[in-house]
């Protein structure tokens, strides 16, 4: 007699098959009969057969799993990415792990534990680790700007420095000459303000900027607020490196009495959810950061199924979201 929940010898059995070929057709394997197909098929909808997971990942060396590696939680990019992320894997049936090496156990190397789990894939969306550069490691995909790089790694990010370059010009056509810049580390934050640097530079203007180690935190974004406006005071804009520092702005603004637009403009890059929030309002640059997350996990899921060859690097363009913090400097 049959067990009451149908097994994989039972498939066999009903299409008249080996077990092996019932595993062939449950990996969508090329060498496989169109009859023979049709009869697993048929004794599959027959017998109500649901593979298992775990099996199926066995038989098909695969986990139908992939992982993001970041470095900083805070960061509300990271929240959109990997929302993309999620729109693209989880429709192909990949289940998505985040690992922050910033937050992870110091007891063992969290890129070690992302090896030996056997994922799939990787997302990298921090400098590239040597562990995950050698012939070992599995399908890497690097997300955003970096300044550790793989060319032989598929990559996709937001072109930073034209973003940075966008609000600039958008402070520059209100009539702001004393701008401020509050940078960040990383590679996104340096072509940032590279770019930034040179904008002011060919408009004929003094730079002003903060200390560039400045963490790209909503405390490192209020310090060195706090630092710039109280050394300058005659600067009338800044421009942070990504959303949360200028929040971090917003509240040195008003803790030095600041009226923001009327006083200070102020610009953030990432239009995340937190610049969307009425009480905020902040006019920032929209970096396509869930499509940069979407185009990840196309390339990372062409790369697991071995559909591409050489490298693949994208580039998306980001666009200026203007909202509440930014006005016409007071005369």
């Amino acid at each position: 007699m049959r067990s009451a929940k149908p097994t994989i010898y039972d498939v066999a059995a009903a299409a008249g098959v080996s077990k092996s070929l019932v595993s062939l057709v449950l990996r969508g394997a090329p060498r496989v009969s169109d009859a023979s197909r049709r009869a697993v098929e048929k004794a599959i909808l027959d017998l109500g057969y649901r593979p298992s997971r775990a099996a199926t990942s066995l038989a098909s060396r695969r986990t139908n799993a992939v992982g993001l590696l970041i470095d900083d939680y805070t960061n509300l990019w990271f929240v959109d990415l990997a929302r993309g992320l999620n729109d693209v894997l989880g429709s192909e049936g990949y289940r998505l792990s985040v690992v922050d090496v910033a937050t992870a156990s110091t007891a063992e190397d969290p890129v070690d534990g992302l090896l030996s789990s056997g994922l799939d894939g990787i997302v990298v969306a921090m400098d590239v680790p040597d562990a995950l550069l050698g012939p070992a490691a599995p399908p890497l995909v690097i997300a955003g700007t970096r300044e550790r790089h793989s060319m032989a790694a598929d990559s996709v990010a937001n072109d930073d420095r034209r973003g940075a370059r966008i609000a600039i010009d958008h402070l520059l056509s209100l009539g702001h000459t004393r701008i401020a810049h509050l940078p960040s580390g990383g590679g996104a934050g340096a072509a940032r303000a590279d770019s930034a640097a040179s904008a002011i530079a060919e408009a004929g203007l003094p730079w002003f900027a903060a200390a560039p180690s400045v963490a790209a935190t909503e405390e490192g974004g209020y310090r060195a607020a706090l630092d710039v406006l109280r050394r300058m005071p005659e600067v009338t804009a800044v421009f942070a490196s990504n959303d949360t520092m200028a929040l971090g702005a917003l509240g040195a603004a008003r803790e030095l009495g600041y009226d923001v637009p009327g006083r200070l403009s102020i610009v953030g890059y990432d239009n995340s959810t937190l610049a969307t929030a009425r009480l905020v309002d902040l006019t920032t640059v929209d970096d396509a950061s869930v499509e940069v997350g979407r185009e990840a996990g196309r390339l990372l899921v062409a790369r697991i199924l071995g559909s591409t060859d050489e490298a693949v690097h994208r580039t998306l363009e980001p666009h200026l979201v203007v909202r509440g913090t930014t006005a016409p400097p007071r005369a």
